[in-house]
């Protein structure tokens, strides 16, 4: 086996270092990359005359028969050969012969493999940005058929004010909302070409990567040979994104394992979306939910494997940078996983909205509302505050709630109190009172549903542009 940098060497590679070396069994992953991007290079040696236009047909056309027979399963890679970009060349070589050589002139694996990783994020970051459509867009149904649906919000997750089910789930709808945006954002810095920067100091041939850039779809060209093939930032703030949603489906499973727990009862998964107990027969675990938090700390340590690689490499390119693909590629999956779960299990489970008004008539979540009903009548908010807090106390002593307690009782704490209290913290009452925009009234949540479903019809437009 003969390696295609080894003329300078009078020794073969050891076999363990050869292994310890090789990048294969992961970065076969791309191998559809690698072609396309030895076919548009292929067009543009041609282009400008550095090979013939019939070298040219000849290399793409096995450039093609290569990709036909990997993706019908007839290549078996070679494992003496140490990544992808070599087994493909390999291939090439022995189809054609010596003008398969000539598509390595003007390029180095250095700015081939950042090609190559461009090339599958931009296809995976519009996957990912398509997945979080689709849960925003069951996010948004679901709430449709809960704009009046009363559950307690919670701080410290302790009950707080009363909100609706759809309010709460829109929370959410804003955090994917942003979710996606980084991604376009990061989206701009993944499609620059650095293809042409070669090793590190680009080449004396009279290349032109603009039309590189054109035919693979690049936006722009790097401006530095040295940062092209160095650069990771691209993948950093990729797996930054990443690390991010994950913390959001995270925070959403966190919540369906407390809605569904018996304490709660405000949820019910599907069956279809849950497991039982080896012991316990009356068990349904939220398993995925819990699976999908519990995969959330594998993709952050993804981000911090590379930040760790890349903290102190000097410029250019190092083989620590190896390093980059395998924490990539596991947090895109990962990520696709849960988001291609998630839709699905929030839109089969069965919400409890009984249980829901009657977690908000427990726990004086109108306390609020007595203090801001006193400031509608000149109260200052801290005198009325002080007021209402002296009735939760009370009513705490008596076992009774703020509801139950009769005029002549709340005339007590103050004179102002009349017969239009009890309708002020009424929940329904309460949550409809925040009329602001951003607030739990029905009127809102119902203009933010729309907003919102305009926001992702916006987006499906742009993403059939990227």
């Amino acid at each position: 086996m003969k390696q295609l940098w080894g003329s300078r060497f009078s020794k073969a590679l050891d076999s363990k270092v050869n292994d310890f070396n090789s990048s294969l069994s992961f970065d076969c992953k791309l191998y559809k990359y690698d072609i396309e991007g030895s076919m548009a290079h292929t067009k543009m040696l041609s282009d400008t005359g550095i090979i013939t236009a019939y070298e040219k047909d000849k290399i793409v056309n096995a450039l093609n028969e290569i990709l036909d027979e990997i993706e019908n399963g007839k290549v078996e890679f070679d494992n003496s050969y140490e990544d992808i970009h070599t087994n493909i060349e390999k291939l090439l070589i022995e189809k054609i012969g010596d003008t398969g050589k000539k598509v390595h002139t003007s390029r180095s694996r250095n700015d081939q493999v950042a090609l190559d990783i461009r090339m599958y994020l931009k296809n995976e970051i519009k996957s990912i940005i398509k997945s979080l459509i689709l849960l925003i867009e069951v996010l948004l149904n679901i709430s449709k058929d809960h704009t009046d649906t009363i559950m307690p919000g919670y701080t410290h997750l302790q009950r707080a004010q009363s909100v609706t089910f759809a309010h709460h789930l829109g929370a959410y709808v804003e955090m994917f909302k942003r979710d996606i945006e980084r991604l376009d954002d990061t989206y701009k810095r993944v499609n620059v070409l650095p293809l042409g920067a070669c090793a590190l100091a680009g080449t004396p041939h009279p290349i032109d990567r603009e039309v590189a850039a054109k035919y693979l779809g690049f936006n722009d060209v790097s401006l530095n040979s040295i940062d092209a093939v160095s650069d990771r930032d691209f993948v950093i703030e990729t797996l930054s994104a990443l690390s991010i949603i994950m913390m959001h489906l995270s925070r959403i499973s966190e919540e369906i394992i407390l809605w569904a727990s018996f304490e709660f009862k405000f949820i019910e998964l599907d069956d279809s979306y849950s497991t039982g107990s080896s012991i316990m027969p009356q068990k349904k675990n939220p398993d995925i939910a819990e699976l999908t938090r519990g995969k959330t700390g594998r993709v952050y340590g993804d981000l911090i494997t590379l930040l760790t690689v890349m903290k102190s490499l000097p410029l250019a390119y190092n083989k620590d940078m190896q390093e980059d693909k395998e924490p990539l590629f596991d947090a895109v999956e990962t990520v696709l996983a849960c988001l291609s779960i998630m839709p699905s299990m929030l839109s089969a489970m069965t919400i409890k909205k009984d249980n829901m008004l009657k977690a908000v008539k427990e726990g004086f979540l109108n306390a609020t509302d007595v203090a801001d009903y006193l400031v509608k009548k000149e109260v200052a908010f801290r005198d009325a505050h002080e007021i209402s807090g002296k009735i939760v106390s009370y009513c705490i002593k008596e076992n009774k709630t703020i509801e139950e307690l009769d005029m002549e009782t709340l005339k007590t704490f103050s004179k102002l109190f009349t017969d239009d209290i009890y309708k002020a913290i009424n929940p329904t009452a309460s949550v409809n009172s925040k009329k602001a925009l951003g607030g739990p009234s029905v009127g809102n949540t119902v203009q933010v549903i729309k907003i919102n479903e305009e926001w992702v019809k916006d987006k499906k437009n742009q993403l059939e542009k990227m």
